[in-house]
């Protein structure tokens, strides 16, 4: 090991750049010549020091080249790099950021693209996986990737046994309790005052968001799922704060080239740090491919919610959503999802069904990736609550936008920044509102 960081360390010294003055007409090609025997060096040093199972002088070399000023270079050295700590060391999380940093400067590097893929799906990003795997195909696969690409694309069930995701961030938000500006609220029996907490209130608040999974596999096609997921959204003043988590358990099918999930399901929800919701019940999601560069997703569900502040809210719910998801180019893609929700309450005044179509396109420019997101919901209620004048018709407008500056990541995590105005029009001044909200945090994939 010391003899080979003592050569390690005279290949890196003849690796640095060379500055020569102009003394005659052939030095520069010299120097050139020079250098690019020296990354030669190193590349074979690594190569041999990785054979000997030295992983650490292997690290290091490719390291230093891959702050080659030739994007070549370090292109080479940073695949080999992710490729050498994926399969003997595991280090799959660094391994996805070597070549997301080649894909930042390259991204039409259709296998650089594809070991992305497969990477992902050992760390159980599946649909990160599938993602990396549509772009690949946009920009057009060399004959000699095409297998590869298939064999991937059919092995996604290989994944490892746990995993999660994490995001914080702070909020500040015009409308916290998504509330009406007026300071009266129409009823049959005239005008009330509303009070300070249900008018619209703006604060600064901390989101949370996490999810975590544990896989158990049954036979090659058949997985055990178990999801946990939270989010909470903080202000100094609790009265406001909103906590929700959720379980989720069952199998998940691979058949053929589609992928079937059923799972049995529980949710809380708190509002104002006191019980707000319990719902438990069933979902199912369907996803099959559309040709090589398309997806289709199915979700479904059905559940059954007990309402803590007022029995009359208390309902079942019935879900469906259709989704498709496709990739344009290599760093351009977008997709479209319709969606529908009844609700039958005990009371037939909350009962409500709705209706609603989204749509979203993402852009890679460089290390960061933008998203632009657009939503349009329809509810009606089934029939008019007694205090109102008027049956309950809403139509909600949303649109957002967000960007991960993967240049500034730290290790797993990136800064993340989101934008969004929400405009809720209803027949009842109570549920009338605007919104717009921001968060700046960090997200990252474990």
């Amino acid at each position: 090991m010391f003899k080979a960081l003592l050569r390690l360390g005279a290949l890196l010294a003849l690796a640095c750049p060379v500055h020569v003055s102009a003394q005659s007409r052939d030095a520069e090609p010299r120097s050139a010549q020079a250098m690019e025997l020296s990354a030669a060096q190193l590349f074979d040093f690594a190569k041999q020091a990785q054979a000997a199972d030295d992983i650490e002088a292997a690290r290091t070399a490719y390291l230093a080249l891959a702050k080659n000023p030739d994007i070549e270079i370090r292109t080479e050295a940073r695949f080999r790099l992710a490729m050498m700590l994926s399969e003997t060391g595991k280090q799959h999380r660094e391994a996805a950021v070597l070549l997301r940093e080649i894909l930042d400067e390259k991204p039409n590097a259709a296998r650089v693209r594809v070991e992305l893929a497969r990477i992902q799906a050992l760390m159980g990003n599946i649909g990160a996986a599938e993602r990396e795997l549509r772009a690949a195909q946009a920009a057009g696969l060399p004959p000699e990737i095409e297998p590869l690409v298939r064999f991937y694309a059919q092995a996604l069930g290989a994944r490892k046994p746990f995993g999660g995701s994490l995001e914080v961030a702070f909020a500040p938000d015009s409308n916290i309790n998504r509330a009406t500006r007026s300071e009266t609220l129409g009823t049959v029996i005239g005008d009330f005052d509303l009070s300070r907490d249900a008018r619209e209130t703006s604060g600064l608040g901390v989101s949370l968001r996490g999810q975590a999974y544990a896989r158990a596999p049954i036979d090659p096609h058949v997985d055990i799922l178990l999801r946990a997921s939270g989010a909470a959204r903080v202000y100094r003043d609790g009265e406001f704060d909103d906590y929700a988590a959720s379980l989720q358990a069952g199998p998940q099918v691979l058949s053929g080239t589609d992928k079937i999930s059923l799972a049995g399901l529980v949710a809380w929800r708190w509002y104002g740090r006191k019980p707000y919701e319990f719902s438990y019940g069933l979902s199912a999601n369907v996803q099959h491919p559309l040709g090589r560069r398309g997806q289709m997703r199915v979700d479904g569900a059905a559940t059954r919610s007990e309402d803590r502040r007022s029995s009359l809210r208390d309902a079942d719910r019935y879900s469906l959503s259709v989704g498709i998801d496709r990739a344009f180019t290599s760093r351009f893609g977008g997709g479209v999802q319709v969606s529908g929700l009844r609700q039958t309450a005990r009371d037939p005044g909350y009962s409500t069904a709705s209706g609603g179509i989204g749509a979203y396109l993402f852009l890679e420019m460089g290390k960061v990736t933008s998203v632009l997101s657009a939503k349009y919901e329809h509810l009606e209620a089934d029939r008019r609550l007694f205090l109102y004048p008027k049956r309950r018709v809403d139509d909600r407008y949303e649109i957002g936008l967000s960007a991960t500056l993967r240049k500034f990541r730290v290790g797993s995590f990136a800064p993340i920044l989101k934008l969004s105005r929400e405009r809720n029009v209803s027949t009842i001044e109570l549920y009338d509102y605007t919104r717009v909200s921001g968060e700046v945090g960090v997200t990252a994939a474990f």
